[in-house]
């Protein structure tokens, strides 16, 4: 009996639009993957433009180029070239991509302009293509973003639902550049979704496994920086946390500096138009120093983790990368966190690697590759997962569970936002990442209902009512109105006080039949009540049984949602403290003693 009274009851709300955004989320997967393929063309086109002064979309690096101290020069002139873009195209391109997606998710009703998907990739490929210490992700995920949200914009949809286009094509976007469609999943669950439900899940899942499918046409397959580590052992566990803690610091110290830096320069008297040009300088002058610290660098990253760097020049890469990368990401041009994240958490990873034995030594760089990332986006689960996704290295997995948590702890202590909320901070819109589930979705109207309800009888005329309900013994402040047990609507002071004046000797069933009732199912969840009580600006709430018979059965109210957020603040906040169940060490004692 108790089964069938809540058949009604599920783990998962039931979503009939599940099917048509699914498809289109699959179709924006392929999207966000030929966008990617564009993208990483267009960085190819520019580096041999200019650094090899050649029309060739052929991968090289410019590390190898050979323009001596004229090197200088190509970032800043891919820079002063990005600068006009954001001032006469779209401001919405500068920075790294990721906190605008979110700002556009949360406070803009997940729409995006065109102009986005076009200028974004194109300034991207020119900062990247110059010299700039950039990933492709970053961009690519505010392609695919806007991409999403385009197609979404051109289908009668909700705010929500364009979210989850606008996600799925971000998603599909990295699963694309970097091949690895699961962490993808997962940076979308921590950075972008800000839920976790079935309605968004399963299309951004099935978006990054079409683009995954669909990448081996333009990229191949296999994992980026293949690796192979052995297996971990007990010992391994001090370097772990030792990895973790590091990785935590190096994070929480880039985030702060990469603010300062921007702040120093919004206090320059010179328009921002420039200032990416200023940072081009910068990576220039870096570039000069250290070649393999410009552009993507996914080659150094392969060559840092698998050791294949003298110790001096991982210290200058190491040093010169954070520099550069800090001004140019500081002055406002456009790149990707990833990749630069990747390469100093590598090297940092080398570095520490020479203090220890040779096995943990070799895992070091890929720990603090992922320890790293995760600490510094704030989404743990995705660095663990995107390194085994880069390397296809499955003996690193417990080792890159235990150092990235502890990178992870670390920076939530040490930092107050991470470096992708930062920046919305700053423009006056916090956000609060942590969520759980509501306590008004895991509870039912039937579990708070009052069910012993006074109700007023249709057959009533206003004056009646009025006088019998709201006199001096007044008990409630609306009363259901009811015609042989069907609910004709609620009634409070106001309304039969008006009714009283215009229409006093007509019966209040005639008076308010015209009006659709707002009513409460028994089987809705207490937040869709909620809603339902905020929207029409009501305090209380009949529940029927259902909305054809509209059999009453119960009363609820704002109070009685209220009472379960106390519930919940009793379970978050009130410490006990309970004695042993069962004092078996008392009983053996007991058993002991000699007589």
């Amino acid at each position: 009996m108790s089964t069938l009274r809540h058949a009604h009851r599920r783990d998962f709300s039931v979503n009939d639009r599940l099917p048509v955004i699914g498809a289109l989320a699959a179709g924006i997967g392929v999207l966000s993957t030929v966008a990617a393929w564009v993208l990483m063309n267009l960085i190819h086109l520019f580096t041999n433009l200019f650094f090899f002064a050649r029309f060739s979309f052929a991968d090289r690096s410019p590390a190898h180029n050979g323009l001596g101290a004229w090197v200088v020069l190509v970032p800043v002139a891919g820079g002063l070239i990005v600068g006009l873009i954001a001032r006469y195209g779209s401001e919405r391109i500068r920075g790294h991509g990721i906190p605008e997606a979110i700002e556009a998710i949360l406070f803009g009703r997940s729409r995006m302009s065109a102009k986005v998907a076009l200028l974004k990739p194109l300034a991207s490929g020119i900062a990247i293509g110059s010299g700039g210490p950039f990933g492709a992700e970053g961009p690519i995920i505010m392609t695919g973003g806007a991409l999403g949200s385009l197609v979404a914009q051109r289908v009668r949809m909700s705010a929500a639902e364009r979210k989850t286009l606008l996600v799925a094509g971000a998603a599909a976007g990295m699963t694309a550049v970097f091949g690895t469609p699961v962490a993808a999943v997962l940076l979308a669950v921590e950075l972008l979704l800000f839920e976790w439900r079935p309605r968004s899940l399963i299309p951004v899942a099935l978006a990054c496994a079409v683009a995954g499918f669909v990448r081996s046409a333009f990229f191949g397959t296999g994992p980026l920086f293949p690796l192979q580590t052995a297996p971990a052992s007990p010992l391994l566990m001090l370097s772990c946390v030792v990895a973790g803690l590091v990785s935590g610091a190096l994070a929480a110290g880039l985030s702060a500096a990469l603010y300062r830096i921007e702040d120093g320069f919004a206090r320059l008297r010179l328009h921002w138009m420039w200032w990416p040009m200023l940072g081009g300088l910068a990576v220039g002058a870096g570039g000069l120093i250290e070649p393999h610290t410009l552009g993507v660098g996914y080659d150094v990253i392969g060559g840092l983790l698998h050791r294949q760097f003298a110790l001096q020049v991982v210290v200058a890469i190491v040093s010169v990368k954070a520099v550069i990368w800090l001004i140019a990401l500081g002055s406002g041009t456009s790149g990707g966190v990833l990749a630069p994240l990747l390469m100093l958490g590598a090297g940092l990873g080398v570095l520490l690697g020479h203090a220890l034995p040779a096995d943990e030594a070799a895992l070091c760089p890929l720990l603090c590759m992922a320890a790293t990332l995760g600490a510094t986006l704030g989404a743990p689960l995705t660095a663990i997962v995107f390194a085994f996704g880069l390397t296809h290295d499955g003996n690193a997995l417990l080792p890159l569970l235990a150092a990235t948590l502890v990178a992870h702890a670390f920076s939530t202590a040490a930092m107050r936002r991470s470096i992708m909320t930062e920046k919305i901070a700053r423009r006056g819109r916090h956000i609060y990442r942590e969520y759980g589930v509501d306590p008004l979705e895991r509870h039912h109207v039937e579990e708070v209902m009052s069910c012993e309800v006074e109700t007023i009888d249709a057959t009533l005329t206003a004056r009646e009512a009025l006088a019998r309900f709201f006199g001096t013994d007044q008990r409630h402040r609306a009363y259901p109105v009811v015609e042989m047990g069907r609910v004709l609507g609620i009634a409070d002071r106001d309304l039969l006080r008006t009714l009283s004046e215009t229409q006093s000797e007509i019966k209040i069933g005639a008076s308010i039949q015209t009006h659709q009732p707002v009513v409460a199912l028994e089987s809705e969840t207490c937040r869709l009540v909620a809603t339902r009580l905020a929207v029409h600006d009501i305090e209380r709430m009949p529940v029927v049984t259902d909305r054809q018979t509209m059999r009453l059965v119960g009363i609820v109210s704002r109070s009685d949602l209220v009472g379960l957020s106390l519930a919940h603040f009793d379970e978050e906040h009130r410490r006990e403290r309970f004695g042993r169940l069962l004092p078996i060490g008392r009983r053996l004692r007991a058993r002991h003693v000699p007589r």
